[in-house]
């Protein structure tokens, strides 16, 4: 059935037209095949915008774009910003369940060399986001952090909103965490 495009969602190729290069599926997985391929659509898994003017501006991953206040919030797209900060050698950004918002961007930083991990660099950093991004997207909270990854370097996501989940569950304040409405760690 065909969807005309469009201007924000995951990219999807018509699988009628028979895609190059496309992977035939998944080995001994007929359930993943089956999502990957649904309604005769390969779903990519990646989230993208059009502008006015045509351009393309991608947004993240399905598995990785969250909601905060009711607004979508692009992981990658905070984090292109909290890396221009000098301090800020890597950082992935997670949903963390907050009582008020359901969820808030948190940040877990690996610091550059030469910065310590206290509240003046957690001040700087937070101070260069509000600068750099639309108010809500505002990242709240923020953890220095040895950030996990898989055998080929990729932060590992998933492992950060786990840790975030089982602490809200457990009714646990995360002792390492700063947050943007301070600037002394939480307790």
């Amino acid at each position: 059935m065909y969807q005309p495009p469009a201007d924000e969602g995951e990219i999807v190729l018509d699988l009628s037209q028979h895609p190059v290069n496309l992977m035939t599926g998944y080995h001994g997985d007929a359930e993943r095949q089956a999502e990957a391929t649904a309604g005769g659509w390969y779903h990519t898994g990646d989230v993208a915008q059009r502008d006015g003017d045509g351009y393309i501006t991608y947004i993240g991953r399905t598995d990785d774009v969250f909601k905060a206040s009711d607004y979508k919030v692009s992981p990658f797209e905070l984090e292109s910003v909290l890396i221009e900060h000098p301090a800020v050698a890597e950082a992935a950004v997670v949903p963390a369940p907050d009582p008020t918002r359901l969820a808030v961007p948190k940040a877990y930083v690996a610091l550059a060399a030469g910065w310590e991990p206290d509240a003046q660099t957690a001040a700087a950093i937070f101070e260069h986001a509000r600068t750099h991004l639309a108010p809500y997207l505002r990242v709240r909270r923020l953890e220095f952090f040895e950030l996990p990854k898989t055998v080929s370097g990729k932060i590992r996501r998933v492992e950060l909103r786990t840790r975030e989940q089982e602490a809200f569950d457990q009714g646990v304040s995360l002792s390492e965490e700063f947050r943007d409405d301070q600037s002394t760690r939480s307790t």
